[in-house]
């Protein structure tokens, strides 16, 4: 018997309870349900510091937070969710306690990959599919759990990229950083942009000298440049941020919802695989990620959403990585390549 029903009319949990980045790449498939399903509702399970994000997501009808939802007794959990009368709940990031809890709440389609055994006991709808060794970006692969629902092939990059276009935040950004922006005085052709130099474990990471040398070079040659992260990336950073005119620290000064506005009145943003990388991308602001080519996490996989990214990897036929093994080739690329990076488009119009 078939397990698919029309979604429209219906309630459609989303869960993904992991970090900034795969929330992003994730909001897709909730603008493709909203899309082909206008009166479906969509719910998100996520964690209560990506509510800022969720929130930027117009195709997005209520947002749950699993860190509360699991504070609650188990029995509270459950009637949680019997609350929200889901048809559907879909597991995007697998987690064996929120799979159990879908079933006690007698969800009747419940999706999750065969790949995890215990959805073999949670699950009623089980795709068949891997993520560690596919050639698909993960914002590709997000869609494999939506065959029952009209997926026949997986969307391509650029059609995931025009899906999120009503992606927007609407944070007031604070009042002496907005006065730090509105006081620039750049010379015409010249850049703001932000360095992300920690990833929070996130992603093989570039090296804060390196951003250093980066910050330097930008700010000889006139451009703008902002540090940003939390408070505690900042404490780690402050002492590598070179003293130079134009080059501002703004680590520990934004929340995730300004940060996002932060990020929109800027021209580029340069990280390594990690969330503000991929708002960046998703908000139409050049985007330059810094990448290993070591399978699971290689820009083939990992790369930002967005008509504005850039990828750089020093080696892409890296030995050590192929092998999958640790390997820092990512520090070989040099500041001076992301520098004709991110001014190449300049050099282009002069």
């Amino acid at each position: 018997m078939s397990k698919t029903i029309n979604l429209n009319n219906k309630t459609v949990v989303i869960s993904r309870t992991d970090s900034i980045g795969d929330v992003v790449l994730t909001l897709p498939m909730c603008a493709w349900l909203k899309q082909q399903y206008p009166e479906c509702k969509i719910i998100f399970l996520g964690q209560s510091y990506t509510r800022p994000v969720l929130e930027s997501a117009p195709f997005i009808d209520e947002i749950l937070e699993w860190n509360k939802i699991e504070a609650l007794p188990v029995q509270a959990r459950v009637e949680e969710l019997k609350k929200l009368e889901a048809q559907v709940f879909i597991h995007v990031f697998p987690n064996k306690d929120i799979a159990k809890l879908a079933k006690k709440a007698k969800i009747p389609f419940r999706i999750g990959t065969s790949h995890r055994s215990y959805h073999f006991l949670t699950c009623n709808i089980k795709p068949n599919f891997t993520r560690r060794k596919s050639e698909f970006h993960e914002a590709q692969l997000n869609f494999e759990l939506l065959r029952s629902y009209g997926i026949k092939e997986l969307p391509s990059l650029e059609e995931l990229t025009t899906l999120m276009e009503t992606f927007q935040p609407s944070s007031i950004l604070p009042e002496g950083i907005q006065h730090m922006i509105q006081d620039l005085n750049l010379e015409s052709g010249k850049k703001k942009v932000i360095l992300h130099a920690r990833s929070q474990g996130s992603a093989v990471e570039w090296g804060i000298e390196k951003f250093a040398r980066l910050a330097k070079l930008l700010s000889d040659n006139g451009h703008a440049v902002f540090y940003t992260g939390t408070n505690e990336e900042g404490v780690n950073i402050r002492g590598s941020i070179p003293t130079a005119p134009n080059v501002f620290d703004v680590t520990g000064k934004l929340t995730l919802a300004e940060l996002q506005s932060f990020i929109l009145q800027t021209d580029t943003l340069v990280a390594c695989s990690t969330g503000p990388l991929h708002l960046a991308g998703v908000l139409g602001v050049e985007a330059i990620g810094l990448f290993s080519p070591r399978r699971p996490i290689h820009p083939g996989r990992w790369t930002p959403l967005g008509n504005q990214t850039k990828v750089i990897v020093h080696d892409e036929e890296c030995e050590l990585c192929a092998k999958g093994e640790d390997c820092n080739c990512i520090t070989k690329i040099t500041a001076d390549q992301v520098y004709e990076t991110i001014t190449s488009d300049i050099e282009e119009l002069a």
